[in-house]
């Protein structure tokens, strides 16, 4: 019964208008999140695109996305590199501990007399390169 009162077009309309809704949400969620990132407005600033977004979504939303759209990009852009870094040097950190224990044992040969002291020292710049 519900297929004649329901045609496929009408399914697939009402997919499309959903998607659409959910997409505009992320954007509306994406913008929020820019305006309260960004580091080159003020406060005051801040509050008039908020409210300007809240009381006219749909126009706000456009307003923003032509008037600040490349910064947004370029705040993304930043803000991945620098957490890059931050994860690349915590891997750093971490993995460099097992280095001591690699120089422990250079130097537990070399007091055993098995390497040089030019050997310890060649082996020792190696790790720490």
């Amino acid at each position: 019964m519900l297929a004649y009162d329901y045609p496929l077009m009408g399914a697939i309309w009402t997919m499309l208008i959903f998607f659409l809704w959910i997409a505009w949400l992320f954007l509306l969620f994406k913008i929020f999140g820019d305006i309260f990132r960004s580091q080159d407005m003020g406060g005051g600033a801040k509050a008039v695109w908020c409210i300007v977004i809240i009381f006219m979504p749909f126009l706000g939303t456009f307003i923003y996305v032509v008037a600040r759209g490349k910064g947004m990009g370029e705040r993304d852009i930043a803000a991945y590199t620098e957490q890059k870094a931050q994860f690349d040097a915590y891997v750093r950190e971490t993995a460099g501990s097992g280095s001591a224990d690699e120089l422990a044992k250079l130097a537990d040969l070399k007091a055993k007399g098995v390497l040089t002291d030019a050997e310890f020292e060649a082996q020792k710049a190696k790790l720490l390169a």
